[in-house]
């Protein structure tokens, strides 16, 4: 019996999408060949999140479960803790680990600042006083989740020249690209670039280069360009495998601390969906003893 890392993308309608993920978990296979790794999706996919779990638990005494997402929404926060504990049920003799998401951090403002510098390249690198930055989000009815979109533009403006770095968001929240786009316009930015916040290609990238071609369209005197998403980056791979290696050493904050916790009954109770908002308080976890292994 040994230990099986599974890895956990969202899934896309686009196969491209989850082709780049299966890619992605292969070429980290070949660094890993000591270690089972398996992959699954929470949507839009064959092989789903029980089965993945299922497949996981075989001949496996312990399963690390990685949410391969950047922002801790209602996936991270509610959907893949409570087909863990459907799992744990099922499989009582494995014990189940869930690591954090990848998070607003070091690594990844690593990979935002190459992509800023990339496309202050392709505009043949004009006066960062006149060249906006939108980082834009796949969005979420979770403020926290939007937060650290947030969080990460204050952290590349800290670390830059551009007098202007906003947030923007794809869907389920504002402001949108278009809107920002126009705001930075009407200050005066002659060059705009659109850094996407999102780990793998999929439907909304598409959508994302179809309002880039249209916004550029709109403003012939602005030069606009757009980077691209993060995809097989070193520092995704760095940042995973920390997690992991953390999680298997039993350090505390390398456990995602919504797993098992009270809150997502409660939610259901209140008939909230799994991609609603949480409060602070969701988050104050000092005065409860969640149970992260396996009874």
């Amino acid at each position: 019996m040994s230990d099986t890392i599974l890895l956990v993308g969202h899934g896309s309608r686009d196969t491209n999408g989850n082709r780049e993920i299966e890619i992605f978990t292969q070429r980290w296979r070949e660094q890993q060949p000591g270690r089972r790794i398996d992959l699954c999706f929470i949507e839009f996919a064959d092989v789903l999140l029980d089965e993945g779990l299922a497949r996981a638990a075989k001949n496996a005494s312990r399963v690390v479960v990685v949410p391969l997402i950047l922002n801790a929404a209602g996936h991270v926060k509610m959907e893949i803790p409570e087909h863990i504990e459907h799992a744990r049920e099922h499989f009582p003799h494995c014990e189940f680990i869930y690591t954090p998401h990848l998070g607003a951090c070091d690594d990844i403002l690593a990979i935002m600042k190459r992509r800023l510098n990339t496309g202050m390249s392709a505009l043949d690198m004009p006066d960062p006083s006149t060249t906006g930055v939108v980082l834009l989000g796949r969005g979420a009815s979770d403020r926290q989740a939007n937060g650290e979109v947030a969080k990460m533009a204050r952290w590349l403006q800290e670390g830059g020249r551009h007098e202007l770095v906003d947030i923007a968001f794809t869907g389920i929240t504002y402001p949108r690209l278009e809107r920002v786009v126009q705001r930075q316009v009407q200050l005066g930015m002659m060059q705009v670039i659109v850094l996407p916040y999102y780990l793998f290609t999929g439907t909304l990238i598409e959508r994302i280069k179809r309002q880039v071609r249209h916004l550029q369209q709109q403003y012939p005197h602005v030069r606009i360009t757009a980077g691209e998403h993060f995809g097989f980056e070193p520092e995704i791979l760095n940042l995973i495998q920390r997690n992991i290696d953390a999680a298997l050493a039993g350090e505390p904050q390398a456990q995602m601390p919504c797993d098992g916790c009270k809150f997502r009954e409660i939610a259901h109770d209140l008939g909230h969906g799994h991609d609603h908002g949480h409060t602070n308080e969701h988050h104050n976890h000092e005065n409860h003893n969640h149970k992260h292994q396996a009874a």
